[in-house]
């Protein structure tokens, strides 16, 4: 079955493109190449033995993406990752947010509606803000935002939901993940900031490595037990096997209509104690600093991945040590050879 997977040579596009390979589908991958490299796709060549199909498309461009559809009515199922994903950047440009975020999704929506098609959506934990109660479940109240971007995937899972509603073919299932990082044990692909790092992990490893000076943690006066906030870090290709199992319950009969799962490892992580375990793991001292907290942070958050294990036959394997080392193996194969 041809999948589309858009964003496909980003962080976690690329990885899944690996697993949609590893479980017998043939991915297709769009990218606008705005936060990734064309390069990447000789990278997966060289883990999966071909190079994928690919096109170059911006899918705010209505006309393209039907074009696209036209040129490709084979397929069978989505994964959309295709998106602008940077919190603090959200604050400061939510318009950029909004545009990229709903007309890329409302423009493959409709450029394959009335098609039965199983649609797997990249939503995040941003949307249950700063939960009552942890881990947090599925069930938990969708709160108010605190940031454009946290917004844009609490409307997009509404505007699923409300297509669902009306009667389409699609089934869609919503992947609500939070911290991806690591890369794949190759270290062929990772993840590839373009400029400053906007995620912690890729800025630990460029600290590391000397291409920052200092790494700056946002914040220690949060009610935590180091002061730090807390995520539930995900290993990214624990993440890209859960797109592949969401795939498959989707082609289930039984499946119908639309639901949400949490995608972690059901644990939660401050930020300091990853630098420990980055520290422990390589061995390498990082210079890093407290700064001021950030706006749209939320303090702590990690999920209760029940209906995931159960429904999703899916639970993460790879633990915080393997994600560091992992992570640190790519920064030094692109300190070998740049992308």
């Amino acid at each position: 079955m041809k999948i589309l997977v858009t964003g496909g040579l980003g962080f976690i596009g690329s990885h899944t493109v690996v697993e949609l390979v590893n479980a017998g589908y043939e991915p297709v991958i769009i990218d606008d190449l705005s936060n990734s490299s064309i390069k990447i796709l000789d990278q997966l060549a060289k883990i999966i033995g071909y190079k994928p199909k690919f096109y170059k498309l911006d899918l705010c461009d209505e006309e393209a993406v039907n074009n696209f559809a036209r040129q490709e009515p084979e397929i069978g199922g989505i994964i959309h990752f295709a998106a602008f994903k940077a919190v603090g950047e959200s604050v400061k440009l939510p318009l950029k947010y909004y545009r990229n975020n709903f007309f890329s999704l409302i423009n493959i929506l409709n450029a394959y509606a009335g098609k039965a098609l199983n649609f797997v959506f990249s939503s995040s934990c941003t949307v249950y803000g700063q939960p009552d109660v942890l881990p947090v479940t599925e069930d938990a109240p969708v709160k108010a935002a605190q940031s454009p971007y946290g917004n844009t995937k609490q409307i997009a899972e509404e505007i699923l939901k409300d297509v669902i509603t009306a009667g389409s073919k699609y089934k869609i299932i919503s992947l609500r993940y939070f911290n991806p990082v690591g890369a794949h044990e190759t270290a062929l692909i990772g993840e590839l900031p373009i400029g400053v790092p906007q995620n912690l992990v890729p800025f630990i490893t460029q600290t590391a490595i000397g291409k920052r000076e200092k790494l700056t943690v946002f914040g220690n006066q949060y009610n935590t037990p180091d002061g730090s906030n807390i995520r539930d870090y995900i290993h990214v290709v624990d993440l890209g096997k859960a797109h592949v199992a969401a795939l498959k319950l989707a082609e289930k009969e039984s499946f119908k209509g639309f639901d949400v799962f949490n995608i972690g490892t059901g644990t939660g992580t401050s930020v300091l104690e990853v630098i420990k375990a980055f520290e422990q793991t390589t061995g390498v001292k990082l210079n890093y600093q407290i700064g001021p907290a950030r706006a749209g942070d939320v303090e702590q958050v990690w999920g209760d991945v029940t209906k995931s294990t159960n429904e999703l036959n899916w639970k993460t394997e790879l633990d915080v040590n393997v994600m560091m080392s992992s992570a640190w193996n790519w920064e030094n194969y692109l300190a070998q050879n740049p992308l």
